[in-house]
């Protein structure tokens, strides 16, 4: 399934993005005053391959997992939180449950690698393992393993689509996933884990240290190829982050917008980008991550943020919030009239 899906993904439609720019910019308002919200939609355009109207049927998609590697002490919480929080985003009750109803999105919850039994029938079981392996002891997954996570992110993509989804952003749930993102960038990149590591879910500043040594032990014990990114998945990675980037290679497939989240949506998205480089186009990012890797991801993928809030708490929340956003760019055109439909005639 993955190279066929691979193989599969075009470019965005040149045409498409040229008729909405010149659209966009005959809007009753001066040329490019609306500045990036006019980009999103130009892009959007392109993505779709037609000019958008109509607001999408939008969701972000949670891969769950666990990472045995909080064995080094590079977490201050352990598996339960993940279980915790699993079930309380079928409850609606976590952060980005509350940021995502402004539009309208619905969230659907994939259980990956959660390391416990879910008794929940609002999650979806996808369990490949119960939980990555500890990657400072060896890899955190078989390669085939690594393959199979981000298939499960396509069918998830899949599915959403059959049901009339056409946006769908990515969210996570994992304690110590920070640390696996880490690695990925560090490696992907080609930066030290000292400039790609940071304290996470409150890791007190005198255990960094710890963290960015743990992550070189990772990468010195496996030694992950860099010109292979599923053997980097499979070796210092982790079974959301591979179902995150399943969602972002099956939305390329299927010519839907993904949204990014912030740090470990970054890793899954140089994954994404690894084994596929025009998927990049598909890709819209949310917010600048005061992770600080989250940025060096970001200058990898060539994308720009569009917007800094000061978060970091993942789930999605900054899709749940770019969701707004991308519904204005869309408004813009559908309910602004051009210079031309209001009578003026433009010299």
């Amino acid at each position: 399934m993955l190279t066929e899906i691979i193989n599969g993904i075009v470019n965005n439609d040149e045409k498409i993005k040229k008729e909405s720019r010149e659209r966009v910019d005959n809007l009753i308002k001066p040329k490019g005053s609306l500045g990036k919200v006019e980009d999103l939609f130009v892009k959007l355009c392109g993505i779709y391959g037609e000019i958008v109207n109509d607001i999408p049927k939008k969701a972000i998609i949670i891969a769950a997992g666990d990472h045995k590697v909080v064995e080094e002490g590079v977490a201050t919480s352990d598996k339960s939180i993940t279980l915790f929080q699993v079930n309380n985003f079928t409850k609606g009750l976590t952060g980005v449950c509350s940021l995502v109803k402004t539009s309208g999105a619905d969230i659907f919850v994939v259980d990956v690698g959660v390391d416990n039994e879910i008794d929940n029938p609002k999650v979806i079981s996808r369990k490949i393992k119960y939980g990555s392996d500890n990657i400072a002891k060896g890899p955190a997954m078989t390669y085939e393993e690594a393959v199979k996570s981000i298939e499960v992110g396509i069918e998830m993509v899949f599915e959403r689509y059959n049901e009339g989804y056409r946006m769908l952003g990515v969210g996570e749930m994992g304690i110590g996933n920070t640390t696996p993102s880490s690695a990925i960038i560090s490696v992907l990149s080609g930066i030290s884990p000292e400039k790609t590591t940071s304290v996470g879910a409150n890791l007190p500043l005198d255990k960094l240290a710890n963290k960015v040594d743990t992550i070189k032990k990772a990468i010195e014990v496996n030694s992950p190829d860099s010109r292979d990114p599923l053997d980097v998945l499979s070796k210092v990675g982790g079974l959301e982050i591979g179902t995150m980037a399943g969602v972002i290679l099956g939305c390329a497939y299927k010519k839907i917008p993904v949204v990014l989240d912030g740090f470990i949506s970054v890793a899954a998205a140089m994954i994404a980008k690894g084994l596929c480089e025009k998927s990049v186009a598909y890709m819209i990012p949310s917010h600048n991550s005061k992770e600080k890797g989250a940025i060096l991801g970001m200058r990898n993928l060539g994308l720009e943020p569009y917007f800094d809030f000061d978060m970091r708490l993942g789930e999605g929340t900054g899709a749940a919030i770019m969701f707004n956003i991308l519904d204005s760019a869309i408004y813009m055109n559908s309910t602004m009239i051009t210079f031309e439909e209001a009578g003026f005639r433009v010299l």
